[in-house]
């Protein structure tokens, strides 16, 4: 990659020593990896991966085992100040005194990054996550969407040019993940690199621009969104016949065949061995009219499974 890294990280690990006869836990084993400077960048993987462990490490509330992590160009270990003014972190959980109004959160939260009263932004911020009218209304009162979008206004109180949300649409319904979506798009291009960990792999696949994905502590996929698409083999396509089927076709480059309703049959094939013109066809000289067509193509889930399974049986 050419463009300059935001984050970078070098054979991280991180073990929990054993406890009460459980034996220790290597959460991070050696991950290695740059976030592009100006990109929405995804952070993926199942539950324990070892996503939550990164994220406590850069925040500076985990203490790494081994290896180097650098933000904006400053070691964690050797620039731990400058390192922290960096980055701005957005967590999972909603995490603030309910008895504050957003504008008092801000400001509070300002004060404790040292940033001085004549260069606070607390009421611009505010604006900018589309909560002025609450500036000065009792942080229990908000919603639940205007909960999470006051989590982003205090990470953004000290400017940081990097900022990580941990699940930020979790437990959000559909129109206020789409509101959290648009957000996520207006600070990335005001020029904020954006880190999103998300288990809804249709965010990841609509926001970030490249994906990394961790599972068991190792960083196992590191690729342009697109791209990391295009690793999945498997193409399904739905075919309504003009009668009943009483033997499904068969063909080396299927992976699956199977009715699906009446007169319907779906069939998964690899796309490196056959194409959708080639099932057409065959079921055309069996003797079958095609009456309708439909295709899917894969998406960011089927690889997601693809890569996390293939580990968890190697492992």
């Amino acid at each position: 990659m050419d463009t300059p890294a935001a984050i970078s990280i070098r054979d991280l690990a991180k073990v929990y020593a054993a406890q009460g006869g459980a034996p220790a836990k290597h959460a991070l084993k050696g991950v290695s990896f740059d976030v592009p400077e100006g990109q929405i960048f995804g952070l993926l993987g199942p539950n324990g991966a070892g996503k939550s462990t990164l994220i406590n490490i850069l925040a500076g509330l985990v203490m790494k085992t081994s290896g180097t992590a650098s933000i904006w160009g400053f070691d964690i270990d050797e620039h731990p100040r400058n390192a922290k003014r960096s980055i701005g972190i957005v967590p999972q959980e909603i995490v603030f005194d309910p008895f504050f109004t957003p504008f008092e959160v801000l400001e509070n939260t300002a004060g404790l990054y040292g940033v001085p009263k004549a260069a606070r932004r607390s009421l611009q911020i505010l604006s900018e996550v589309h909560l002025s009218d609450k500036a000065n209304a009792y942080a229990r009162t908000l919603s639940g969407g205007m909960k999470r979008r006051l989590l982003i206004a205090k990470a953004l109180v000290h400017q940081p040019p990097v900022i990580v949300l941990d699940e930020p649409t979790a437990g959000v319904d559909v129109e206020l993940r789409r509101q959290l979506w648009d957000l996520v798009g207006e600070l990335n291009a005001g020029g904020v690199t954006v880190v999103l960990t998300t288990h809804y792999l249709e965010e990841a696949e609509q926001l970030c621009d490249r994906i990394a994905i961790i599972n068991h502590g190792e960083l196992i996929a590191n690729k342009p969104t697109r791209e990391l698409i295009g690793m999945a083999r498997e193409k399904v396509v739905v075919l309504t016949l003009d009668r009943d089927v009483a033997e499904l076709p068969a063909n080396p480059g299927f992976l699956k065949c199977e009715n699906v309703g009446e007169r319907v049959i779906e069939v998964t094939y690899d796309k490196d061995r056959t194409n959708a013109g080639e099932v057409l066809a065959q079921l055309q000289g069996q003797g079958f009219g095609i009456v309708d067509v439909t295709t899917r193509e894969a998406d960011l889930e089927d690889v997601f499974v693809s890569l996390t399974s293939a580990v968890g049986r190697a492992a």
